[in-house]
């Protein structure tokens, strides 16, 4: 939980009514819970993602063991979330372990519709709007903002031996891996940052619309979890797309404005 001032956007918004914002931060202890297991946790991280499953089976039998799940357990009953987005979660992290590349970009988001996409279906559960079409626009958002993660966080992804960036991208703008780690970033890695968020930015667009089919308060999430990402594009512009130091991040205004134009393009959409 204490993770959640890092991300590009608001966990829970504030124009939610609290029981809400508690849900949303229940589904959030979930996704960082799986991820740290499947990234930082040492020994076996397949038993530990095994020991996770075994939980959820709990959670879903009424007794969980840990304490996140124990707080997942109201959300899950309240909103009657079916245990599928959480088991692709833990399916990511699976993968992890054993792909580190991956040759195309919808290769990527393949990997993203497990990874990223069920965090969305499980936040359309918790605003009771889980319906089909807003599933799909919900996975261009949630696809870009893992993009978008992985743009921030080459440097540190590389140092764990993994390349989200497409290897066909590498290969087509003549970056190898070993410029990646090249700091101050070379304008091959430079242009590569700069097309794969082009990408981002498109889907972002494209998945914006979902928070016209809400209900106000929920769209207003939804505008801030777009323009969140928007505004780390930004961020990441501003930086001549050099993320060689690490995640460029947006200031508080730098926020503020991209959530403004983002609500008035979904206003005009």
């Amino acid at each position: 939980m204490a993770q959640a001032h890092l991300e590009n956007f608001r966990v829970a918004s504030r124009a939610l009514p609290q029981t809400l914002r508690s849900d949303l931060y229940a589904l959030y202890g979930f996704a960082r819970l799986v991820d740290d297991l499947g990234d930082e946790a040492r020994g076996d991280r397949d038993a530990l993602l095994d020991w996770l499953e075994g939980d959820l089976e709990a959670l879903y039998a009424g007794h969980p063991q840990h304490e996140l799940m124990r707080r997942l357990l109201p959300t899950v009953l309240a909103h009657s979330i079916p245990p599928e987005p959480f088991l692709r979660l833990i399916a990511a992290n699976r993968q992890d372990q054993k792909v580190s590349r991956y040759e195309t970009f919808d290769d990527l988001v393949a990997y993203c519709r497990l990874s990223a996409d069920p965090v969305g279906h499980l936040v359309l559960y918790v605003f009771d709007s889980a319906t089909p079409d807003r599933m799909r626009l919900s996975d261009k958002i949630c696809t870009a903002l893992q993009v978008v993660e992985h743009l921030q966080d080459v440097a540190e992804d590389l140092a764990r031996g993994r390349v989200y960036l497409p290897q066909e991208d590498l290969r087509q703008i003549g970056c190898s891996e070993p410029d990646l780690a090249k700091q101050p970033a070379p304008h091959q890695v430079r242009h590569l940052i700069a097309y794969e968020s082009a990408r981002a930015r498109r889907l972002l667009e494209e998945g914006a619309p979902l928070a016209r089919t809400l209900p106000w308060r929920a769209g207003v999430a939804v505008t801030g979890f777009a323009s969140g990402g928007l505004a780390a594009i930004r961020a990441i512009e501003r930086a001549g797309y050099d993320v060689s130091a690490g995640p460029p991040r947006a200031s508080r205004n730098q926020r503020g404005s991209a959530f403004l134009s983002t609500a008035l393009r979904v206003a005009r959409s």
